[in-house]
């Protein structure tokens, strides 16, 4: 990529729509082209390891209005620290993994906003879970009162055609049009997460409020310089 950081924010900002949020993904990006993507005008990243986001949150502390998105696969036994440095998580993929991060919430007196990560299509490389599993599971899910459900999250399989992504992207908005219109207590479904660097115009067709770009963004991590050699590429 030859053009700068800012160029390509400005390029795809001016392409969003303006209900769509922009979550610049910066996991195995030096805190150095954030700070030059937080100068372009970004307020919301988006880290899928507990250990690096918060060394970087450290060394970002001057810039205090970041918004921090966890959109990695969260282990429970990291779900505290995940509570203590995010203020979205948009990987909830099990009942179990609300439920604890419902009660650790309570005691620690936070309120952090989720997204449900569904698997509309079977993808044994995925978390998530299936629709059947979903429906079934938002009774448990509307009584975890310290959590703010705000929608759904999904990555469709890789190998799919355009049309066949575009599918996977309707289908989770239909399924969040379907579990709003019941009358739940703490769920809503104002947001819908999905989109990344390859597929986030066909996620905006399909109805994304969220989109997670990284790679066209900042590069592919392979090209950006000062990365440490042990932090590998996922």
């Amino acid at each position: 990529m030859t053009s700068s950081i800012s160029e390509r924010i400005a390029t795809i900002r001016a392409e969003l729509p303006p209900s769509v949020r922009l979550i610049a993904v910066s996991k195995q990006v030096p805190t150095e082209l954030m700070r030059e993507a937080y100068s372009a005008g970004i307020r919301d990243f988006g880290e899928s390891r507990i250990q690096e986001a918060a060394s970087k949150q450290q060394e970002l502390q001057d810039l205090p209005d970041i918004t921090w998105h966890f959109i990695g696969h969260l282990q429970s036994n990291k779900a505290k620290k995940a509570l203590e440095l995010f203020n979205w998580i948009h990987s909830v993929d099990n009942l179990h993994l609300a439920q604890r991060l419902d009660t650790l919430a309570q005691q620690l007196g936070v309120s952090p906003l989720v997204c449900l990560q569904v698997k509309i299509l079977p993808d044994p490389h995925k978390s998530g879970w299936i629709i059947p599993e979903l429906l079934a599971d938002l009774p448990a899910l509307d009584q975890c009162q310290n959590l703010q459900i705000q929608g759904l999250m999904t990555i469709p399989p890789l190998g799919l055609d355009e049309g066949e992504i575009l599918n996977v992207f309707k289908h989770t908005h239909k399924l969040a049009q379907e579990i709003a219109s019941q009358p739940w207590s703490n769920i809503t479904m104002q947001h819908l997460s999905m989109g990344m660097s390859g597929d986030y115009q066909l996620a905006i067709q399909g109805g994304a409020t969220m989109v997670r770009l990284g790679t066209i963004l900042f590069g592919h991590r392979s090209q950006i310089s000062h990365i440490s050699p042990d932090k590998t590429v996922s």
